[in-house]
């Protein structure tokens, strides 16, 4: 009996090490969005505004954290799928080629790579005042 109770232990501890890697490998995946700013100008018809330029890559089970942009962000998906909404939406999955707004009162809630095996890529323009933050993050 006694050997039935530490295999019993050894295998809960190992089903629980397997768990906690697995949510730890996710975690990370998701820490490793990663953002390249491509270019920035001034609009010279609009003074106090500017545009950014921006690439992300989600990695497999990447994701953003709920945050705001106070600018007009347009989206263009290069690669993969993505999922965008923001608050009082319903949740949108777009593919390579198609487009998404969000808008400078939005709230970004769901921002993530809708696939856990492949990577995505996307560009966003901002049109914001000079200066201002790319991200604001909000806790929702």
């Amino acid at each position: 009996m006694k050997s039935h109770s530490c295999f019993r232990l050894l295998t809960s501890a190992l089903a629980g090490a397997i768990l906690f890697t697995t949510a730890a490998l996710q975690a990370e995946a998701a820490d490793q969005v990663k953002v390249t700013d491509l270019m920035t100008k001034d609009l010279a018809n609009v003074p106090g505004k500017e545009i950014t330029m921006i690439a992300v890559d989600y990695p497999p089970g990447g994701a953003d954290p709920v945050h705001r942009h106070n600018a007009s962000a347009f989206v263009y998906v290069l690669e993969g799928s993505i999922v965008m909404g923001v608050k009082g939406e319903k949740p949108v999955t777009l593919h390579p080629g198609q487009t998404w707004y969000e808008g400078p009162n939005d709230i970004h809630t769901i921002g993530r790579n809708a696939s856990k095996t492949k990577p995505a890529k996307f560009l966003v323009l901002l049109v914001k005042d000079k200066g201002a933050p790319l991200l604001i993050p909000v806790n929702d």
